[in-house]
């Protein structure tokens, strides 16, 4: 079994997770403020680390990937283009990433769904995961017992009245993300269960399981708001234990599933470096009808991708497959079908 994994991804996949584990280590005080009743979470997150830098690993070795993760770094990183570059990645992060703004232009509902469910996720992410790990706490003042001092790596970084709107935002801000998601889902669910194109391409696995998953997390989250707040602590402990469960379980399905794109998400961006660079420059030109139909480096580094996955279409007269435009392609094949029935004639 052990044979079977890919050596580089496995490499990087152990690293990550030991930097992650010496991280837990340091940033709690040597374990000083860990809550060992948090191991489980703990133990699901190093597993998902692990998954997700490996998985990551083997499909940046992939030709197509590799090849636009390359030269995505080589434009970006040239020294006559790096300050405008580094505004244009600045730009890319919030509209693509903040903003989300290549689902809004295909439809806002969608998009609105989107938003919500991402913002809410990486919000609820940002506030988890320090806690987990021991990163911040928060601790009484010494000074004064009705304020609160937030703790980060062991340093003080503010301090708030407990019963202020401050506090009160603080500690429910994972409701308002579970709210934010649900509302996301409902709407992702509704186009799901509407839309035929949707429906004809959706699966369970890919499409249901993932939102399935994100709802068990949100709604046991709240219940246990629901049950300190409202109902005197009943069923606490079984509220506690679900909550764990779904959560475990999602964290341990984040690299094997479509959560993954998360991950790949931002590697798009050296994407939009790649195609602004194939618009400003030259432009490869069909050896058949002489007409521009995509960029010189597309085709180039194409015919580089096809050759290392021993895939090289050439013609008897030694002319590319990619050195034809997609056009003169269907009308080619067209001939051949042509000349195979007996046909004469060009197209």
């Amino acid at each position: 079994m052990l044979s079977q994994l890919d050596k580089k991804g496995t490499r990087n996949g152990v690293a990550a997770t030991l930097l992650l584990v010496v991280a837990i280590y340091l940033g709690s005080g040597k374990l000083k403020h860990f809550d060992p009743a948090l191991i489980a979470y703990t133990s699901a997150t190093v597993f998902a680390t692990f998954g997700i830098v490996y998985r990551y690993s083997v499909w940046l070795q992939k030709p197509p990937t590799a090849m636009y993760w390359r030269r995505g770094w080589q434009l970006f990183m040239r020294p006559s283009r790096l300050p405008a570059n580094c505004l244009h990645l600045l730009r890319l992060l919030v509209q693509n990433i903040g903003l989300q703004k290549f689902i809004s232009n295909r439809d806002p509902l969608r998009w609105l769904a989107h938003f919500l469910m991402s913002w809410g996720c990486i919000l609820a992410v940002a506030v988890t995961f320090p806690l987990v790990f021991g990163w911040v706490h928060f601790e009484a003042d010494p000074q004064n017992q009705e304020y609160y001092v937030a703790m980060v790596f062991g340093t003080a970084a503010g301090r708030f009245p407990a019963y202020s709107w401050v506090g009160w935002v603080t500690f429910h801000i994972l409701d308002f993300c579970a709210v934010a998601i649900i509302i996301g889902m409902a709407i992702a669910m509704k186009r799901r269960m509407s839309d035929r194109g949707a429906m004809s391409v959706q699966t369970f696995g890919m499409d249901f399981l993932p939102l399935i998953m994100l709802f068990s997390v949100c709604v046991t989250g709240l219940m246990l708001t629901v049950s300190a707040l409202w109902l005197q602590g009943h069923s606490y402990s079984f509220l506690a234990l679900l909550h764990a469960f779904s959560v475990i379980v999602t964290l341990i399905y984040l690299p094997f599933g479509k959560f993954f794109h998360i991950f790949q998400r931002p590697a798009n961006l050296g994407v939009q470096f790649y195609k602004q660079e194939g618009r400003e420059t030259e432009q490869a030109v069909c050896v058949r009808c002489q007409q521009p139909y995509a960029s010189k480096l597309h085709v180039e580094d194409l015919k580089v991708v096809l050759k290392e996955l021993d895939m090289e279409p050439e013609f008897e007269d030694g002319t590319h497959y990619q050195d034809i435009c997609p056009a003169c392609r269907r009308k080619l094949m067209a001939i051949n079908q042509r000349e195979a029935i007996g046909g004469h004639g060009y197209l």
